[in-house]
């Protein structure tokens, strides 16, 4: 008997004609791990909230979905609630106390649980997950990585049989997201515990998956293992999120067996370049940058703190962003990097330093005149910016009077650029994380600004999308448009960067081209450049490892 049985089931979002999910079956056998992916909006947050009857969406449904044989609608509460785990995207969604150590007996005071097991559960669960340092604290005082962390302890206090997850690492950085996919793993092998989870970041996961579930326009696609569905997806546009030794494999000739992790694609990678004769090309031909246009964003000597008795979040921050420019700030959740994008934006307010946008103090600006075809900003949280209840009255909203006189035409053109055609008539809310990134950017470019803030724009977003976001920026920039973005995603701004800079401590502590800001680093560079640093010292993307491969005959 399986733990999870789905059995054709369909669903249809309300006053949607195009079902969300259309006759779905298979089954998750218990202590499983499965991993769920496919395009931005096919279907998968809404598969798994069908896992629980509490987190099911409201349409149209037909079909079973069965728990330990039994229906889940006759499965009580209590015992969803103690089985079957569930954690969220966002981290702030799930947490409902004041404090760690109440957050992780919450879950057990609302089942009933005696105290003596509480305390005992608690203390387990602070253990294991190495929370007992700042067991005290307020939850307020936690980074991302923390946050995510304390809702898994939370609900692994409970001791579910399957734990859900729905792309837990999407506002984690690159350290912290495979510190915690590792988490998973081991609950899932130590405890027996059947994981189930949506993720973009493949690299980590994708070869510790027992399955993979593939779902195309909410239909079943592929369910097998981990190295068929990787044969499967050759030649389809889903094949660009698989992992970078699978890509690479695919890209060249193909000798021996297909690797999965990185330590695979080296080895695979070594044996095929062991005769030295082999690899004469080696490195990738520099190419000169073209930005000498002035700074378009200048911050000299910046100091900010949220409170007077609070440290400094912001220590001495100097930085150039030129016209024109593709400028990716990456680091560690919590070291100052989206509160920067608020001192740009004139949010906050440094009590020491300067800021210029296009070589004017933004204190000298006027109320509001700095967003009127200036700047415009995309927080880390689209779903701030939507205000209508359809996507198509939120693009009419944002637009001035002026703006109004050619509405149709302006707006079409960003519908067309950002591919959110068929999302129009939809409510934002019923949107999947990706599809709500591109609503979102669609309306930011109705502001025609000269400068884009983007916080995360790539989260949520599966490989497919991400390059045509890549295509909207490169046409942004022939037109002058300067781009500074806050990323986690290491592969999307080694692809696509002009220039990086490592966040730390309050500061940039490095800045240099995409190239070799990547290829210098141990822990915070592409799986490309780990998979080929020994054979090829300069590759760090995809791309770079296939094209010096072929340029060696292999």
């Amino acid at each position: 008997m399986g733990l999870f049985t789905i059995q054709n089931l369909n669903f249809t979002y309300p006053g949607q004609e195009k079902p969300a999910l259309s006759n779905i079956s298979f089954q998750v056998e218990p202590g499983e791990f499965i991993i769920i992916c496919g395009k931005s909006g096919c279907g998968k947050t809404t598969l798994l909230r069908h896992f629980k009857t509490a987190m099911m969406p409201y349409g149209s449904r037909e079909g079973k979905v069965l728990f330990q044989g039994e229906d889940l609608e006759q499965v009580s509460i209590r015992k969803q609630a103690s089985e079957i785990g569930y954690v969220l995207q966002n981290p702030d969604h799930q947490i409902v106390t004041d404090k760690v150590w109440h957050e992780l007996a919450f879950g057990l005071e609302n089942l009933g649980y005696e105290q003596e097991v509480i305390r005992l559960r608690v203390a387990e669960m602070a253990s294991y997950f190495g929370i007992q340092n700042w067991f005290y604290k307020g939850v307020e005082e936690l980074s991302g990585g923390q946050k995510q962390l304390l809702n898994l302890a939370s609900v692994m206090a409970m001791q579910p049989v399957a734990l859900i997850l729905d792309e837990p690492t999407s506002q984690l950085d690159p350290i912290a997201a495979g510190d915690f996919l590792s988490t998973i793993k081991k609950i899932n092998r130590d405890l027996g515990t059947t994981v189930i989870m949506i993720e973009h970041r493949l690299e980590e996961v994708f070869y510790q998956a027992d399955r993979v579930l593939v779902l195309e326009d909410g239909k079943k696609l592929f369910f097998d293992t981990p190295r068929q569905v990787g044969k499967q997806l050759k030649g389809k546009d889903l094949f660009l999120a698989m992992p970078a030794p699978l890509q690479i494999y695919e890209g060249v000739k193909q000798e021996g067996e297909c690797p999965l992790t990185v330590r695979e694609g080296r080895n695979w990678l070594g044996e095929i370049c062991k005769n030295p004769s082999v690899t004469e090309v080696r490195r990738i031909e520099k190419e000169e940058s073209d930005f000498t246009a002035e700074p378009v964003i200048r911050l000299k000597d910046i100091w900010f703190r949220y409170e007077k008795q609070l440290p400094d979040v912001i220590r001495g921050l100097t930085m150039e962003v030129k016209k024109g420019e593709l400028y990716c700030i990456l680091g560690g959740n919590g070291t100052g990097k989206t509160t920067t994008l608020s001192l740009i934006s004139g949010i906050c307010k440094p009590y020491r330093g300067k800021i210029w946008i296009k070589g004017k103090e933004t204190k000298k600006y006027k109320r509001n005149e700095l967003f009127q075809g200036i700047l415009a900003a995309l927080p880390q949280n689209p779903q701030c910016l939507f205000v209508k209840d359809t996507v198509e009255e939120d693009l009419y909203e944002i637009l001035t009077p002026e703006q109004k006189k050619d509405k149709e035409k302006r707006i079409e053109t960003v519908v067309e650029e950002t591919q959110i055609g068929h999302l129009l008539k939809m409510h934002p809310y019923d949107l999947s994380g990706g599809e709500q990134q591109r609503a979102a950017l669609a309306k930011v470019l109705l502001l025609n600004p000269e400068v884009i803030l983007l916080d995360e724009p790539t989260k949520g977003m599966d490989g497919y999308y991400k390059k045509k976001l890549a295509d909207i920026f490169l046409n942004l920039k022939k037109k002058g448009i300067t781009i500074l973005m806050v990323s986690h995603d290491i592969e999307f701004c080694a692809s696509y960067g002009d220039v990086c800079a490592m966040f730390f401590d309050g500061g940039i502590v490095m800045e240099q081209d995409a190239r070799t800001f990547f290829s210098g680093n141990s822990f915070y560079t592409t799986a490309a450049n780990k998979m080929a640093r020994q054979v090829f010292p300069d590759a760090v993307t995809v791309k770079d490892v296939i094209e010096l491969c072929r340029a060696n005959g292999i």
